[in-house]
């Protein structure tokens, strides 16, 4: 029965596996991006000298929507591997993002919910430059789908904030954080673990 459990849980662990395609289908995305990207970068090119100067402003905003959309993709690439599946194996390389690593899945959620709202704004802007052809009713729509997003940003801030002071609450404000206390250690106020244990040995001492 051990055997049988320790081979359904070996099973389970490489389960994760299976979600390493996702993220190469994502990469594939960056990909597909990039040749959108191309193709509006060079549609710049060539009418610049016949666009106007809002035309050329809402071309620049389309590449900035997706750079930004690239980004997103390489966050969650990195950070949802890291999380999910396994570890990057590329030591210290020198070009290694700071940030790889040190991104849990909860500021990974936030940080999804930041770009979405960046790329968001970067929409409501190129429809308002281009208010002439837009309807208010598409407007009023952009502008409730902007604020949907900025209000589930905050919420879900909020909601970490509260997930937090949960896990402090009940601890012992006068013991240094880190320290490791055994069960049943009785702390008094303005003493750290490590003095309660050094006046016990010493009192056993004498």
């Amino acid at each position: 029965m051990q055997r049988l459990e320790s081979l359904l849980e070996r099973t389970l662990f490489a389960s994760r596996w299976v979600m390493a395609p996702f993220y190469l289908g994502l990469a594939v995305g960056i990909v597909l991006l990039l040749v959108k990207f191309l193709q509006e970068l060079f549609h710049a090119v060539s009418h610049a000298f016949s666009m106007s100067e809002s035309e050329m402003v809402l071309s620049i905003l389309a590449l900035i929507d997706l750079s930004l959309a690239a980004n997103l993709l390489l966050l969650v690439i990195f950070s949802g591997y890291e999380n999910f599946v396994s570890k990057l194996d590329i030591g210290e390389h020198r070009d290694r993002p700071e940030w790889m690593g040190k991104i849990d899945y909860s500021g990974m959620k936030l940080k999804l919910i930041a770009s979405i709202v960046a790329i968001s704004a970067i929409q409501l802007l190129r429809a308002f430059m281009n208010i002439e052809n837009r309807d208010s009713t598409e407007l009023a729509w952009l502008v409730g789908i902007h604020m949907t997003f900025v209000v589930s940003g905050v919420l879900l801030a909020f909601m970490d904030r509260l997930t937090e002071s949960a896990e402090g609450h009940g601890k012992d404000p006068h013991i240094p954080a880190g320290t490791q206390v055994a069960e049943g250690t009785v702390i008094e106020h303005g003493e750290a673990p490590e003095t309660r244990e050094a006046g016990a040995a010493g009192r056993a001492r004498d």
